[in-house]
């Protein structure tokens, strides 16, 4: 054991600490203003995050980060919704994401503090980068966003279909959880996975979920803990395409279901449930997934302030683990060869803590190089 010396010429053991591992590049602080959840980044370079409304002031739902500064996007009146049913414009975004053609996906809830959703809220949005304008707009109808859904996260896949299929988690915590799969030429929209156990936050007895050392719950002043329910939250395509990797937010384990029993609209629920598969325990709670095109599943870990790599074999491996890491929420491989993760202190929030709101200034958007090894303990 190593010695700390003192002014008297004794010495006294050293206190061992935990100590942040891998290397973190702050992009951007948020120092005033919205938690982020969502991040992502274009072909060229452009940083698009996103705000979702759940109880602070949001001037934009979506801004690109130019010269360290926010600004709306695509536009200010875009993030200037005439309601929560507004079909053409941006409600309370939770998710945004770049396609492979380098054109930027935006999910809108149409669920602002949670609300039960209306028809023309929930949508998914594509942005040309090119020329900035909104080029495609999916309403999605209430038998596919719910008034209990919350649409949480998507990914893409243009390798099938006319135009490519998109995926997307509802996360709902008071109502069925479930895989909403879109066919991004026509439209058309459907439900995948509709309330199936793999979608489902675990209940205090199967899992006390911990965040800064605390069991991780909903608290109110007088009352005791309850369980934080939101179901299926990351969400990631593996690099063939054939599998789609998904996690409840409260859960250590995340599963995989087949690509194509979801695309097909004639495969009962039945079949399709039946290509699930249990993929093990991911070493903690994750927010956000992420994949690359070597077969590597990303998971953000809220519950030590990590983000973790699944190698093809099942290897898990560590690649950052930072104290500043508090709430990793989303993910965003980029092209630049950098994957990029904001953190967001949600767990601080009030409704977690008592009525108390505990988040400090600021939030970080990081990034670190996507080709880092693991990290070891010398």
């Amino acid at each position: 054991m190593s010695n700390a010396f003192l002014g008297d010429g004794t010495s006294r053991p050293t206190v061992p600490t935990d100590t942040a591992r891998g290397s973190l590049e702050v992009m951007h602080t948020f120092n005033d203003g919205p938690m982020p959840t969502g991040v992502s980044v274009s072909h060229t370079g452009r940083i698009f995050v996103n705000f979702p409304k759940w109880g602070d002031e949001v001037p934009a739902t979506v801004v690109e980060l130019v010269d360290g500064r926010p600004v709306p996007y695509p536009s200010v009146q875009y993030n200037q919704p005439g309601s929560d049913a507004d079909p053409d414009a941006l409600v309370s975004v939770q998710s945004i994401v770049v396609d492979p053609l380098d054109r930027l996906w935006i999910l809108d809830t149409g669920s602002p503090m949670f609300q039960p959703t209306q028809r023309g809220g929930p949508k998914l949005v594509c942005v040309d980068l090119t020329t900035d304008t909104v080029t495609q707009t999916i309403l999605f109808e209430q038998d596919v966003a719910l008034p209990t859904t919350y649409l949480n996260d998507v990914r893409f896949d243009l390798r099938q279909g006319g135009g490519g299929i998109a995926y997307i988690t509802d996360s709902s915590d008071s109502g069925p959880n479930g895989i909403i799969v879109v066919d991004l030429a026509t439209g058309e929209a459907w439900r995948r996975l509709h309330d199936h156990p793999s979608t489902k936050a675990l209940p205090f007895a199967e899992m006390a979920p911990m965040a800064e050392g605390r069991v991780f719950a909903e608290r109110s002043p007088g009352e005791p803990p309850q369980p934080v329910k939101m179901g299926s939250d990351g969400i990631a395509i593996s690099h063939d395409g054939e599998r789609l990797w998904y996690c409840p937010l409260i859960s250590r384990r995340w599963y995989s279901v087949a690509t194509s029993a979801l695309r097909d609209r004639e495969m009962s629920d039945e079949y399709v449930a039946a290509t699930v598969a249990d993929e093990g325990d991911k070493g903690g709670a994750a927010d956000g997934l992420e994949s690359d095109d070597q077969g590597r599943i990303y998971s953000t870990n809220w519950e030590h302030n990590a983000v973790l790599r699944r190698l093809p074999s099942g290897e898990l491996q560590t690649l950052v683990h930072d104290e500043r890491l508090l709430w990793p929420d989303t993910m965003s491989v980029a092209t630049d060869g950098y994957l990029y993760v904001t953190a967001n202190q949600l767990h601080r929030q009030d409704k977690y803590q008592d009525g108390e709101d505990l988040r400090v200034y600021p939030y970080h958007l990081f990034r670190f190089p996507i080709d880092a090894g693991p990290v070891l303990l010398r």
